[in-house]
Parts: C-alpha cells; structure tokens; sequence
C-alpha cells in the first residue's frame, strides 16, 4: 500500500503552494514515508525560496517546516546512517543537506495542529 504525502506552504498566513498525491513507492514504515513526504517538500521550498529571491524577494532566515513524526525528523537531523535507515533512499537526504545548509529548520508539530492533514487524510463525516 502506497502513502499519500500532503504538505502546504505558507508565505505569511496565505497559502502559496500544496500537495496531494500517492507516493510512487511503497514505504516500508510510516516514517520512511512521512521522510519521503519531507524531501518534497523541502525540494519544493528551495526551488521557492530560489523564485522569491529572483522576483527581489530576501531571503534571511530558515525556512521552518512542521512534521508530526518525531522518528522521520531525527533521522533528517542525525548526521549517521543507522542499520534500521539503511533503506530510506539516499536521495530522500536532500532535506538533511537543506538543513546542514541553514535553508530548512524543521520542528515537531502535533497532528491535531497539522493544516496540511486535510490534504492527505480522511476527513470525519459530518455529524
């Protein structure tokens, strides 16, 4: 069974650009597929971050982006390779390589908090 990634980007409180579609790959786990959500995203910011700055727009600080699994956030943050990560993808470490060069800082944020879960969970029917 294939993952669905989701993620919103906001420049401000407005919304700019949004995601949602079925991972091409099977994920082993929910954080394997929660990493591979990360490096669209994170691809995504840097080649806005890249447009903003041609349009005269500066860019000054990280970029913050908000997950709701610790596990894929420790992994992008942990310089080693670990026997259980072996199989996450090399190219999935782009959002490490972002965040060693100061474009991303990434933050745990719980998932009732989370805006862009309306784009790749089922919503409740309504009561």
């Amino acid at each position: 069974r294939r993952s669905v990634t989701g993620y919103m980007l906001l420049l401000g409180n407005s919304p700019i650009s949004w995601k949602s579609k079925k991972q091409s790959t099977v994920s082993k786990s929910s954080t394997e597929a929660e990493y591979h959500a990360m490096s669209q995203a994170a691809a995504k910011v840097t080649w806005l971050v890249r447009l903003l700055s041609e349009l005269g727009v500066p860019h000054t600080r990280p970029v913050t982006l908000h997950f709701d699994n610790q596990s894929a956030l420790q992994i992008a943050k942990i310089l080693v390779f670990h026997e259980r990560t072996k199989h996450i993808e090399v190219d999935c470490h782009f959002t490490r390589a972002k965040v060693l060069e100061g474009l991303l800082q990434l933050t745990y944020l719980p998932t009732s908090l989370q805006l862009a879960d309306i784009l790749n969970k089922i919503l409740p029917s309504p009561q």
